[in-house]
């Protein structure tokens, strides 16, 4: 899987972002500390692979703000849902403030994705990944009332409880937001 992560690292920077390839996820975390070192705001995209790192409260201890789902500050942690191997980053939200942060906003950008999130097919795996792989989970966690909260299969619901309402596939890095994705050679979130 590493060459894999080294493939797709490559492919993000024909398109304009940052990419690095870490082994573990102790190594991502060094990472993400060292970038808000000299930083006094980060945003927190309720990311369950950046949570993995456990750099919250080593954040919090070194004095950074953290701006849980705002969109102006020094750098925006987050994951991608899905990630082809061709370099496009596929995000879906319910209401879509996540990935707003991710386009304007913040000075910085750093998206935590483990291997588990790689797909080798084009946007429409992605997709099919995030409803399987990613929705149902969230949904349970956020104590959401929709079918995949309770049978673990997305139905397409139209329950307003749904967080799959904004889909956003990033082809390019967004114009003016420097955006950093960090790759860990292990699973991470959902």
């Amino acid at each position: 899987m590493e060459s894999v992560l080294h493939v797709v690292a490559e492919n993000l920077k024909k398109r304009g972002f940052d990419a690095l390839v870490f082994n573990t996820k102790e190594e991502a975390a060094e990472h993400v500390l060292s970038e808000a070192a000299n930083l006094s705001s980060v945003g927190w995209g309720g990311s369950e692979s950046v949570k993995a790192l456990g750099v919250r409260d080593k954040l919090i201890s070194a004095g950074k703000e953290i701006r849980d789902h705002e969109l102006v500050m020094d750098i925006f942690l987050l994951s991608a849902n899905a990630l082809t191997v061709d370099g496009r980053i596929v995000n879906i939200d319910g209401r879509g403030n996540r990935i707003a942060a991710s386009i304007s906003g913040p000075s910085r950008v750093i998206y935590v994705v483990g291997k588990n999130k790689i797909v080798d097919g084009g946007i429409d795996e992605a997709i099919a990944r995030i409803k399987r792989e990613a929705c149902p989970p969230n949904c349970r966690r956020l104590n959401k009332k929709t079918p995949c909260a309770s049978t673990g299969i997305c139905a397409n619901c139209d329950s307003p409880d749904r967080i799959c309402k904004v889909t956003a596939v990033f082809d390019r890095k967004p114009t003016a937001t420097p955006t950093l994705v960090i790759l860990v050679n292990e699973s991470l979130g959902y």
